[in-house]
C-alpha cells in the first residue's frame, strides 16, 4: 500500500476516536446535569410533604383554637343552666349547651382527621427521605464515574493528539494538506473505503477504471461524487488445510 495511504488511513481513525471522545466530553456536563435534576427531583418531593405537614400542623393549631373556643363556650353554657329562673330559659339554654356539644364533636372529629393525616404524612416524609437517601448514594457514585470517565477522556484526546502529531509528521505535505481539505468539507471524514465498486461514504458507483485503481492501493485516489480519498481494504481468504496423508 502506498505510504502516504496507509498514513492517511491511521490518522483517519484517529481523527475519529478524537471525534467521538470530544463528543463525549462535551455530554458529561449534560450527564451531571441530569444526576442533579434526579437528586433536585427527590429534593422537591421531600420539601412537598414538609409543606403539607406544616399545612396540617397550622390547621391543627387553628382546630384546636377552635375546639378551645367551643369547650369554653359550653362550659359557659352549662355554668349558667344553673342559674335559670324559668322553663322557658332552661329549654333556650339546653338548646344552646346542645349546639355546643354538636360543635364540639364537629372540632374533635376535625382534629382527629388531621391526626390520623400527621401520620400518613410522617410515613410519606420517613418513605421521601429514603428515596432522596437513595438517590443522592446512587449519583454520587454516577457522578464519580463520570469524573473517572472524563479523566480518561482527556488522557484519550492527548494520547491522540500526539499520535496524530506523529503520523503527520510521515506523510508528504501535499497528502496532508488534501486529508484536511476534504475533512473540513465532510465532517471530519476525509477517506472512504471503495467496496463492490462502490465509495461506502457517499454510496455512489465508481467508474470500473477508477476502482480498479483503487484497489492497487498506490496512490491517493479521490471519489468523483464526494471528494474522499479512496482505499481498498483487502479481505484475506483463508487456505485449506491439506489433506493428511493416508
Amino acid at each position: 500500500m502506498h505510504s502516504d495511504l496507509q498514513h492517511l488511513i491511521h490518522l483517519q481513525d484517529l481523527e475519529l476516536i478524537a471525534e467521538r471522545v470530544r463528543q463525549r466530553v462535551t455530554d458529561l456536563p449534560l450527564a451531571q446535569a441530569a444526576l442533579e435534576a434526579r437528586v433536585s427531583e427527590r429534593t422537591a418531593a421531600v420539601e412537598a410533604v414538609k409543606g403539607r405537614i406544616g399545612a396540617n400542623q397550622a390547621a391543627r393549631r387553628d382546630i384546636e383554637k377552635d375546639l378551645a373556643a367551643v369547650q369554653a363556650r359550653l362550659s359557659k353554657y352549662k355554668d349558667q343552666l344553673m342559674e335559670v329562673k324559668t322553663n322557658k330559659e332552661y329549654q333556650a339554654m339546653q338548646t344552646e349547651i346542645g349546639v355546643a356539644e354538636q360543635n364540639v364533636r364537629a372540632q374533635e372529629d376535625r382534629l382527629l382527621e388531621r391526626m390520623v393525616e400527621t401520620d400518613t404524612l410522617s410515613a410519606e416524609l420517613k418513605a421521601a427521605e429514603a428515596a432522596l437517601k437513595a438517590e443522592q448514594a446512587d449519583v454520587a457514585s454516577e457522578k464519580e464515574k463520570l469524573e473517572q470517565e472524563c479523566t480518561a477522556m482527556e488522557q484519550e484526546l492527548q494520547r491522540t493528539t500526539a499520535e496524530r502529531k506523529s503520523v503527520s509528521s510521515q506523510l508528504s505535505p501535499a497528502a496532508l494538506a488534501l486529508f484536511d481539505h476534504v475533512s473540513k468539507h465532510r465532517k471530519g471524514v476525509a477517506l472512504s473505503e471503495a467496496r463492490d465498486g462502490h465509495c461506502t461514504q457517499c454510496h455512489v458507483r465508481l467508474r470500473p477504471q477508477v476502482f480498479n485503481e483503487v484497489r492497487r492501493n498506490d496512490g491517493l485516489i479521490q471519489c468523483e461524487s464526494c471528494s474522499r480519498i479512496l482505499y481498498f481494504a483487502a479481505t484475506t481468504t483463508p487456505t485449506p488445510a491439506a489433506p493428511h496423508a493416508s
